[in-house]
């Protein structure tokens, strides 16, 4: 019975912080603010009332639409709500109820707001990235799992490695390979994740990465000058990492041999 309630409330919550990890997501990038200004519809810019900004039912019952100019609603808006609830099912269903459940579902809160926004903006925003980073630091200290030097280590050691990348791409290509808020994104992951489980996430991006690249250099008449925003394998990497990183790594380990 507690589990069971444990998991509704993560739930209920999560839809709540993915509605406003949606208001994130369209404002942040244009620098508009997030917290005072109503809900409106982007398009004809009427107020939505609290009773249809309900998370995934106000969606299902407009049909999709705002109810003032009709115009369609983006399905990322019930997309991100049901995905963070997922995320923090999960976090509570491996950690309980807890203080690193709760740091989980922040992790994963931010991942999520920096995919859709790095999809649609090609950006990774600095308050989201370092100022992910600065919590994380400080969480460090209270972290089961990861202690604070392991955490400067790893999120330093990782976001070092992606700026060698983009200097050096930089200066063999004379473009960037890499935008450098995918540095300050590996030393977000670094920071939480620890150096084991920030290998499997870098790994499952670079795999992930190169796939979708290659689907579309073959399938949709790409060139390699192609460019993709890497923040969202990033995103993705680390969040197969931080639940099945340790598997993963043991798999692999397999492969080559070793127990």
């Amino acid at each position: 019975m507690e589990e069971t309630l444990t998991s509704a409330l993560a739930i209920v919550l999560g839809l709540i912080v993915g509605s406003f990890l949606n208001v994130v997501i369209h404002r942040l990038p244009l620098k508009q603010d997030i917290v005072f200004r109503p809900s409106h519809c982007p398009r004809c810019q009427a107020a939505i009332p609290f009773y249809l900004n309900v998370p995934l039912l106000s969606y299902i019952v407009l049909l999709g639409r705002c109810r003032s100019c009709r115009a369609p609603i983006s399905p990322r808006y019930p997309l991100v709500e049901a995905l963070t609830a997922f995320s923090f099912w999960l976090a509570t269903n491996a950690y309980g109820f807890s203080l690193h459940a709760g740091a989980t579902a922040v992790f994963l809160s931010l991942l999520i707001a920096l995919t859709f926004i790095d999809l649609k903006h090609m950006i990774l925003p600095d308050e989201l990235t370092l100022g992910g980073s600065a919590v994380f630091f400080i969480y460090s200290f209270f972290h089961p799992e990861v202690g604070p030097l392991e955490a400067v280590l790893s999120g330093g050691g990782a976001a070092l490695f992606f700026a060698a990348l983009f200097y050096a791409y930089l200066k063999l290509r004379k473009a960037e390979g890499l935008g450098f808020g995918d540095v300050k994104m590996a030393l977000l992951l670094g920071l939480f994740l620890g150096a084991r489980r920030l290998t499997a996430a870098i790994f499952l991006a670079s795999v992930s990465g190169l796939l979708v690249g290659l689907y579309f250099i073959a399938f949709k008449k790409k060139d390699l000058k192609l460019a993709l925003p890497f923040g969202p394998f990033l995103a993705l990497g680390g969040y197969i990492a931080l639940f099945w990183g340790d598997t993963l790594l043991a798999w692999i380990g397999t492969l080559w041999g070793r127990p």
